[in-house]
């Protein structure tokens, strides 16, 4: 009878939702027991903060009382620094080192990285406080506890005095501490000074860090996630819900008990006269068998014979819309990068433009490419091309693509590439333009999804989570209409910031300046504006946001490297002994600057992949380009993010109670010029040119660099000339301890590029 299921249905439905209310019930207990166990862990974690504060405060005190005896101080005026190391081991134990230094620390510098820059940026901070100052350093062969401090006599200092413990002295509290199923671990950086418990949950650790008072140290913990993101409450609540949902269906049958059985009394309906019987069934033909379909690893592509390898550059790809650039390019090129995706089996790409004019039909014939070899596409729409980089970190995509002309005229656009986590460059660059021309493209037989997301809410509240200013600072914004006005003014403002734009509205034919903040004349109508509303600074970011540009009140254009000195001081200072990374137009005095705060520099090729590259095999904490790139992997992902910049600059400047012009003021500078550029007859002939220059060219009494184009150093200043990846020029530079010096290096170059090409236009 047609009856019975129908009346089995409701006890079916209250069965199941009886299991389902205990099955919310069961998660709503086990995120319950989580959520507590997060909590407990919390005050573990600001508990072992405070007892490691007062264990280096301890260590500290007792230096303090140390280099006070009057015994110690006189062994150090005869000389005696034996005698002097034995009243620092009188009633020490565990001192595995005591050392002297001299005040000058002239044998540190002669060969830093046999010193130790860990140690070296110890005993340089132990200056600066005159006082005892301790941390985690690399010595020994592994991480030290160290300590150090300058002892003085009369006011006078006369040694500074090294200390190294073993790295137990510091972590007992974390070692003999119980992490349940948890993770609980010490950091310094990005390094794990010690961890216990479940390092699977290391990642997860970050978020609700307590740092230890008085040091660069923090202490991180986690717990296993709850099973249910939900939270407790909601999941009691829906275990309620489906309790009363099976209450109600077990009443159903006894409502409907009447007609029920009505139904099941009467005659069977006959037979509907579309329904066929088994003869007419069996009298039917088979059906025909379905034809085979052709699969094929790669579809027959038409490659356009004017396809030009020269928009296929360095470290990007970029050409001229119209002309060297459109659609159909445009999707060869997503299809070509969707084939190298698919070999290294990565299906997830973020997609996002500038706000050139050209911009949206560039993208849209991107994706359609990246579609055809069987992508899934995340579009997030118009975003600079650091926000398109954040996204796929974000979103856990791993590859990106940003449709941008940078810094380049309107007429240009292009495309940065990111295939899991590594930006293409040089011969991964040309193997799109090959596959491209040999038409080894993979044609996927379903073609690849599209969605869209906005993910600019996301990357302000990321970057406003960690950074608030400690005092407003007034600053002027120029966007110089590219597509960072969107969301710089926005993040700036979030972090505390009082900000003034200017040339903020996104417009693709750039009405008011070029967006290109390395050249000074783009910077004119900023320094007004700052000069004229008193603004503490002035701060411009180029057409897709990647990088930042600096003036001060008085009208003076701070140069990125002079910049990179000042977040190398910051960064240092909780990563002592990182690696800091410069391109070859940066400043002679960079490299000392850095040595002197306790890292390590190094001098590397011009191009924000090349960098990036450069940073991945290094594992530097920070890099820079005289461009305005700059590429934080300390608290940050490692792209290259002027509008990041910006934020972490502006935590800098209100950190001091100095006016930004007066901290610039302190950094080391010579006499320099800004980035000057010698245009090209053509694409393609700055290399060409370079090629020559390299083979004739003699500076008497000079270092040469030839890592990236030619520099040049004497021991009172530099030179460099170098080929552009990104527009048909020669890009130069000079820097000198004075006038003189740098004139003269300004007319050696001169001599030695007009004999290779007189009909050079030299703009100095």
């Amino acid at each position: 009878m047609s009856g019975v299921p129908a009346l089995k249905l409701p006890l079916l439905g209250a069965v199941l939702a009886l299991l389902a209310a205990g099955w919310f019930g069961w998660m709503g207990w086990l995120t319950a027991s989580s959520e507590n166990a997060a909590a407990q862990a919390g005050l573990a974690r600001a508990q072992l903060a405070e007892t490691l504060m007062a264990k280096v405060q301890a260590e500290r005190s007792r230096l303090d009382a140390v280099r006070e005896r009057i015994a110690l101080t006189t062994a150090l005026r005869r000389g005696d620094r034996v005698a002097a190391e034995q009243v620092v081991n009188s009633g020490w134990e565990g001192l595995e080192v005591v050392e002297w230094h001299d005040v000058g620390l002239d044998a540190a510098y002669a060969d830093a990285a046999k010193f130790g820059y860990g140690k070296l940026g110890l005993l340089e901070e132990a200056l600066d406080q005159n006082g005892a100052v301790a941390a985690v350093i690399l010595d020994g062969g592994g991480p030290r506890f160290a300590l150090a401090a300058p002892v003085s006599d009369a006011g006078r200092v006369l040694t500074l005095v090294y200390l190294r413990m073993p790295l137990e002295t510091l972590t007992a509290p974390i070692n003999q501490h119980d992490p349940g199923p948890g993770y609980y671990a010490l950091r310094l950086g990005r390094h794990n000074v010690v961890e216990i418990g479940d390092t699977g949950l290391s990642g997860a650790a970050e978020q609700g860090a307590v740092r230890v008072p008085g040091t660069t140290m923090r202490v991180v913990s986690t717990v296993p996630p709850p099973p249910s993101n939900l939270g407790a409450f909601p999941n009691f609540l829906l275990a309620a819900l489906c309790l009363v949902v099976a209450f109600a269906l077990l009443m159903l049958p006894r409502l409907k008990g009447l007609r029920l059985q009505r139904v099941a009394t009467e005659e069977p309906a006959a037979v509907t006269a579309h329904e066929p019987t088994l003869a007419e069934l069996a009298a039917q033909p088979p059906p025909e068998p379905a034809k085979p379909v052709a699969r094929a690893d790669t579809a027959p592509v038409v490659v356009r014979a004017m396809l030009d390898r020269g928009i296929f550059r360095a470290y990007d790809i970029r050409g001229i819309v119209g002309k060297t650039l459109d659609a159909e390019t445009a999707r060869l090129i997503g299809q070509a990068i969707g084939t190298v995706m698919h070999k290294q089996d990565a299906k997830t790409i973020v997609v996002g433009r500038d706000g050139r004019l050209s911009s949206p039909q560039m993208a849209a014939a991107l994706i359609e490419g990246l579609q055809a070899a069987g992508r899934d596409v995340i579009d997030i729409g118009e975003a600079p091309t650091p926000v398109t980089y954040f996204a796929a970190y974000q979103l856990r995509a791993g590859s990106c693509v940003s449709v941008t002309g940078s810094h380049n005229p309107p007429d240009y656009n292009g495309f940065k590439i990111v295939v899991e986590g590594e930006t293409l460059a040089g011969d991964a660059i040309q193997d799109l333009y090959e596959r491209i021309a040999e038409n080894k493209l993979h044609a996927a037989r379903d073609p690849g999804l599209v969605t869209r997301r906005d993910v600019a809410d996301d990357y302000v509240q990321r970057i406003a989570g960690d950074i608030q200013i400690e005092r407003r600072l007034r600053v002027v914004i120029d966007c110089g209409n590219g597509i960072a006005g969107a969301i710089a003014p926005r993040l700036l403002t979030e972090i505390g910031a009082d900000v003034e734009e200017l040339y903020c509205e996104v417009d693709g034919t750039f009405p008011n300046h070029h967006p290109d903040p390395s050249e000074p004349d783009n910077l004119h109508d900023l320094i007004q504006v700052v000069k004229r509303t008193g603004a503490d600074l002035g701060l411009a970011f180029d057409g897709d946001g990647d990088r930042l540009g600096v003036v001060t009140r008085d009208g003076e254009m701070i140069f990125p490297d002079r910049l990179l000195m000042l977040f190398a001081a910051d960064v240092l200072e909780r990563n002592p002994g990182a690696c800091v990374i410069y391109d070859v137009k940066c400043t002679g005095h960079l490299a000392m600057h850095i040595l002197r705060h306790g890292g390590s520099p190094l001098m590397w090729k011009t191009g924000h992949s090349l960098i990036k590259a450069k940073m991945r095999e290094t594992e530097a904490e920070l890099a820079g380009e005289m461009s305005g790139h700059f590429f934080f992997r300390e608290r940050w992902y490692g792209f290259d993010d002027g509008i990041y910049a910006a934020a972490r600059l502006l935590e800098i400047l209100s950190s001091r109670p100095e006016t930004p012009q007066e901290i610039f003021d302190t950094l080391p500078k010579g006499v320099s010029t800004p980035e000057l550029k010698i245009p090209m007859a053509e694409e393609g002939a700055q290399y060409d040119f370079i090629d020559r220059f390299l083979s004739v060219a003699k500076f008497d009494g000079a270092r040469i660099a030839t890592i990236d184009g030619l520099r040049a150093d004497w021991p009172d200043g530099w030179g460099l000339v170098r080929a552009s990846n990104t527009t048909p020029v020669l890009v130069l530079r000079f820097d000198a301890r004075d006038g003189d010096a740098l004139e003269r290096i300004k007319s050696a170059f001169r001599e030695q590029l007009l004999a290779v090409d007189p009909e050079l236009q030299l703009p100095f």
